[in-house]
Parts: structure tokens; C-alpha cells; sequence
């Protein structure tokens, strides 16, 4: 059994001192060389490309926003400007239809006072004309009551 137990104690010295925790044999270059490969190959397959997708999408974003905020700015220039036209308008319409309403009634105002004047010329017109008549009407009624007047006399005289 000693036997035995040397030969598990040589067995365990030489494992020990072959696959121990720091072993520096070829391996560790090997795999050294391996992770910079990866890293190497990494870089210029994964990262490299994302990174500049990412860059890309970082400056697009960014004119994007400043674009945004310029266009932004420009709508409300011109909307401020598009009220102000809207508001002048309306001032220039009102003093239109103000303008327009008093020259209405000063035209209204001047017919009213034309026809006013030509009523009044008929009525002076038609006052005359009734006058003229009038004054016919009784030189007609003198001239027969005169007529008239030297009837019944003559006949009050005959008789």
C-alpha cells in the first residue's frame, strides 16, 4: 500500500507541477495572440462600422435639431409677420368700408336734398299752375256775372 501511495504522490507532484494555476508555456502566447486577433478583427468588422453608424446618426441628429430649430424659428417669423398683414388688412378693410358707408350716406344725403329741391319745384310749380287757374277761373266768372249782371238789369229796366 506504500506503493501505492508514493505513486499517487509522484502522480499528483507531477501534475501539479505541469498544469499548475501560472503556467507559462506556449499556451500563453497563444492565446495572447488569440484575444488580439479577436480584438484586431473586432474592431475592424464590428465596432469600427457601428461606431461610425453611431457617428453618423449622432451629426444627423444633431443637423436635423438645428435645422429644426432654425425652421421653427422662420414659422414663427412668419406667422408674426402673416398676422401683422392680416392685422393691417383689416385696419385698411374697416377704414374701406368706413369710408365707403360715409360716402354712401353723403350721396344718399344729396339725392335725399336733389329730390327734396325737385318736389319743392313741382309744388311751387303746381302752386303756380292752380294760381294761373284760379285767376282764369274768376276773370271767366267775372266776365259772366258781369254778363249775367247786365241781364238782370236790362231786365229789370224792361219790365
Amino acid at each position: 500500500m506504500m506503493f501505492h501511495t508514493i505513486f499517487l504522490a509522484a502522480a499528483a507532484a507531477e501534475a501539479t507541477e505541469k498544469g499548475g494555476l501560472f503556467d507559462f508555456n506556449a499556451t500563453l502566447p497563444i492565446m495572447m495572440i488569440q484575444f488580439v486577433v479577436l480584438a484586431a478583427l473586432l474592431n475592424a468588422v464590428f465596432y469600427k462600422p457601428v461606431g461610425k453608424v453611431l457617428d453618423d446618426r449622432d451629426e444627423y441628429i444633431r443637423t436635423n435639431s438645428a435645422g429644426g430649430e432654425d425652421r421653427l424659428a422662420e414659422a414663427k417669423r412668419l406667422t408674426k409677420q402673416y398676422e401683422d398683414d392680416l392685422a393691417n388688412a383689416r385696419r385698411e378693410s374697416q377704414a374701406v368700408i368706413a369710408e365707403a358707408k360715409a360716402e354712401a350716406q353723403k350721396i344718399a344725403g344729396d339725392e335725399l336734398a336733389a329730390a327734396q329741391q325737385a318736389a319743392q319745384a313741382e309744388k311751387e310749380k303746381a302752386s303756380q299752375e292752380i294760381l294761373a287757374q284760379k285767376q282764369a277761373a274768376f276773370s271767366t266768372l267775372e266776365k259772366d256775372v258781369e254778363a249775367l249782371s247786365q241781364q238782370i238789369l236790362a231786365k229789370l229796366v224792361n219790365v
